[in-house]
């Protein structure tokens, strides 16, 4: 078991911030590094995991603080999969917003991320127990 420390911080180098998020394929982010460091520093909360010097991990929401908490992007390194750093990632930037009743997150459909988003606690929106629920998104 690899030895992971997680912090709150939006102080990250943009090489490793650019290099993390290329190794999961997230190029919708990467081909804009300048809006990429923007949405963290806008961020509400970031949390990032290390093993050593290196950044596995990061997890950002953007939230009032009251009502709602939406977790924004939580991704880590490919090499560092299945070892419990997503959970913790998103266990930490949940922790800042104990208050809030409506967590929130939307993502693709790749195989697996439903099981670990409902071990989490999250409910797929359309399986919400009391009563249909919608989602509506519009990409630019």
């Amino acid at each position: 078991m690899e030895n992971i420390e997680y912090s709150l911080t939006k102080q990250i180098e943009t090489v490793e911030l650019i290099g993390l998020y290329d190794a999961v394929g997230w190029s919708a982010y990467t081909n804009f590094p300048e809006t990429l460091l923007a949405a963290i520093q806008g961020s509400h909360t970031v949390a990032v995991a290390r093993s050593g010097n290196q950044l596995v991990g990061l997890a950002r929401s953007i939230s009032d603080g009251a009502s709602i908490c939406y977790l924004q992007d939580i991704l880590v390194h490919p090499e560092h999969h299945r070892a419990g750093i997503g959970r913790g990632l998103a266990e930490l930037v949940f922790a800042q917003c104990p208050g809030v009743r409506q967590k929130v997150l939307l993502t693709d459909n790749e195989p697996g991320q439903k099981a670990f988003y409902e071990s989490l606690g999250m409910t797929q929106a359309s399986e919400y127990p009391s009563g249909e629920m919608r989602a509506f998104v519009k990409f630019d």
